[in-house]
Parts: C-alpha cells; sequence; structure tokens
C-alpha cells in the first residue's frame, strides 16, 4: 500500500486524477529495492488490483517509463524516469550553489555530506560528497534512507511545522507497528535536541555500524531540505560528532542557506 497518509486526502480532492496517481504508484512501486517486477509483485506492493496494473504497467510501458523483459516476464524502469530524475537534480538550484561547500567540509572532516529531501516516508540523496580516501558509505543520487531512523530524516521531522509533522508521526505509527513506540520515544529525543541545538544525531539506529548528524536547509520558497555528514563508527567516534562536527554542519547549513536558494 502506498506510504503517505496525504494520499488519502488527495483522493477527496475532486480535481485529484486517480488515473495518474495509480500511474506513479507503479512506478513508486520500484523504490522498494528491486530492479525487476512482475504485475502481480507490483499488485502486492501498491495494493492496486491486478487488472489495474496490468493496464497501467503496458501503457508505462509504451511510454518509455517501463521496459519490458519476455524472459522474465517482469518490468523495469525505462530511460523516460531517468530523464525526468536527471532534469530535476540537474535543475535544483540548491544542489549546484551547496554541492562546492559540501565537497569542502567533506574533505576537511573525512565525512560524506549529503543533500535530501522527502519523498513521502523516505528521505532522498540529491547530492552526495565524500573524499577520495573514504571508499565505505557511498550515496549515490536516488538512494532512499528510511524517515524515522535517520540523521536526514529527523532532521527534516524536527523542523517540520507541527501538524503535517503529525500526519506523518501517525503515517510512521503505522508503517512500524510494534516497533514504533521505542522509536517514537528516540525520535522525541531527537526533537529536543534540535530544539536546544539545531541538528540531529542517528549514531547507529539506522545502521549499527554508521553515525550522522543532519541539519534542516530552510529553502527561499518555504521547502525543507537537509544537510548531513556522516562516517563508520570505525572512522568516526561520537564524541567527535557530537563535540564540534555537529555544530560546524549547522554553520555550514546556514552558509548555504544565506545563498539565497
Amino acid at each position: 500500500m502506498s506510504e503517505d497518509t496525504d494520499d488519502n486526502l488527495e483522493a477527496k480532492d475532486r480535481k485529484f486524477v486517480e488515473a495518474l496517481a495509480r500511474g506513479l504508484d507503479v512506478l513508486r512501486a520500484f523504490t522498494h529495492g528491486s530492479v525487476v517486477l512482475g504485475n502481480q509483485d507490483i499488485a502486492r506492493l501498491t495494493g492496486l488490483p491486478k487488472p489495474t496494473v496490468s493496464r497501467m504497467t503496458y501503457t508505462l510501458t509504451k511510454l518509455g517509463y517501463l521496459s519490458y523483459a519476455p524472459h522474465l516476464e517482469k518490468y523495469q524502469l525505462d530511460s523516460g524516469v531517468l530523464a525526468l530524475g536527471y532534469a530535476y537534480v540537474s535543475n535544483l538550484r540548491i544542489r549546484q550553489l551547496a554541492k562546492p561547500y559540501m565537497d569542502d567540509f567533506a574533505r576537511r572532516t573525512n565525512t560524506t555530506v549529503g543533500l535530501t529531501c522527502r519523498d513521502r516516508l523516505s528521505m532522498i540523496y540529491v547530492e552526495n560528497c565524500r573524499p577520495a580516501e573514504l571508499t565505505t558509505l557511498r550515496m549515490d543520487a536516488g538512494v532512499r534512507l528510511p524517515l524515522a531512523t535517520t540523521a536526514a530524516g529527523r532532521a527534516y521531522l524536527a523542523a517540520t511545522p507541527e501538524q503535517e509533522r503529525g500526519h506523518l508521526l501517525d503515517a510512521l505509527a503505522t508503517k512500524h507497528g510494534d516497533d514504533w513506540p521505542p522509536l517514537l520515544a528516540s525520535l522525541q529525543a531527537s526533537f529536543h535536541e534540535y530544539e536546544e541545538h539545531g541538528y540531529c544525531f542517528s549514531l547507529g539506529d539506522w545502521d549499527r555500524n554508521v553515525i550522522a548528524a543532519g541539519v534542516p536547509l530552510r529553502l527561499a520558497d518555504g521547502n525543507i531540505m537537509v544537510l548531513t555528514c556522516g562516517a563508520p563508527s570505525f572512522q568516526l567516534s561520537e564524541q567527535a560528532l557530537k563535540g564540534g562536527l555537529a555544530q560546524q554542519l549547522a554553520m555550514l547549513a546556514r552558509d548555504i542557506e544565506s545563498l539565497g536558494a
């Protein structure tokens, strides 16, 4: 089923085109980690009826957004999706402005520095910079991160207006089920940390071998993105991250905001 409660609100809007939404849900199914999917796989992931999925995949294949592998009897994303994604990333002004600063910060701190935006209950990398000597924690543009356990997701939630945050927390509660109470407690601690210092941490919560800090970027158009820095825990200590690196990241975020993106 769809991840975001926004879908229910949109479906009640008379201007909302349900057929288009279903087609996009089919494309989003490929973000769950599988490179190739059959109609039955897509129906399971989206909750759409299989006959609807069959019509959608046929249409999307004709339009160049999916390609069909006859020997597998499955579909995969085609160049039409790549063209849209590339157009978005290449025209994202904040990415163009921030990249030189992110490169410099990554070299000076020997960390991976990322720029992310939210998509439903995930954060997506639109830029990632790391020094040449850092061979781990490679996160290319398009990689998705969970909202509840990463520094990027926690910083986004902390900076989000209360009403919108409430909707997202409700959706996360549904998604995580019995695992939600400890996750919520951890998120609330992150929100308090953000109020005190302006940044959030993920200290092995997403990956037990990775620690990271996240700082929201408030863009001129009102949107929120998140700047992160992190490294494997054997290369970066929690003390170093909390002792000054997170504050440097917050200063970098303010410098980027001042560019007027």
